[in-house]
């Protein structure tokens, strides 16, 4: 199924996103630049407040719900990033919301999603693995008239995620590639649709886990 990217508005989510999430220096690395050759530049993301860019994406799906919607509840299935920028935003917008996540969850990541959501948010545990929680979730979801907050397959989440693509383009111009992380995929399609539309010369490049290449298996 195809999905068009013609309605994304970057300027609208980057207007909401503005006193929320940081705009992350983009840092040329002396290492990486010697050993390769070249100018490498790293985007830190991990400066955010919840320590990664999910934040965007949460924040901006979930600033775009009614009221009404918000009243219903949120939800969400996350092992660790999605779930910590999902329950920030639960706080600042003031909307009730579930986590699911894994039973192998580690602490650590539990303990931050509570600080983040405060009294904002429920977690619950269920699964022994990402693919059973999330279809929890989105049962928990149906039957409770809730409003189901993906980690990535949403275009108000890509178009959160793309405004890293536009702080990239705004600090250098002259890009030649940009690496870009695949998980979901929500943050290669938010950066490289916004580049491919200002940038058109730049190379997009996924990197996938070589035990894990999901992307690199659908393509094909």
């Amino acid at each position: 199924m195809s999905v068009s990217f013609d309605h994304l508005n970057f300027e609208a989510a980057r207007a909401r996103l503005k006193d929320i999430a940081i705009k992350t220096p983009l840092q040329l690395n002396q290492n990486l630049s010697r050993k390769f050759e070249c100018k490498v530049y790293l985007k830190r993301e991990d400066l955010q407040l919840v320590r990664s860019y999910k934040l965007r994406g949460a924040y901006n799906m979930m600033s775009c719900l009614s009221s009404e919607q918000i009243k219903r509840g949120v939800v969400c299935a996350s092992a660790g990033n999605h779930a910590q920028g999902f329950a920030y935003s639960c706080k600042l917008i003031g909307a009730k919301g579930v986590v699911f996540m894994p039973t192998i969850t580690p602490k650590q990541k539990i303990t931050q999603t509570k600080m983040f959501g405060e009294e904002f948010i429920t977690i619950k545990l269920i699964g022994d693995n990402f693919d059973d929680c999330a279809s929890a979730a989105k049962k928990y979801t149906v039957e409770n008239g809730a409003v189901f907050v993906p980690p990535f397959d949403d275009l108000k989440v890509i178009e959160g995620q793309a405004t890293v693509g536009m702080e990239i383009w705004e600090d250098l111009r002259n890009i030649d590639y940009v690496f870009i992380p695949i998980g979901g995929g929500g943050l290669s399609a938010g950066v490289g649709n916004y580049l491919k539309k200002n940038s058109p010369q730049t190379k997009i490049i996924g990197l996938e886990p070589e035990g894990a290449p999901s992307m690199l298996m659908a393509l094909k």
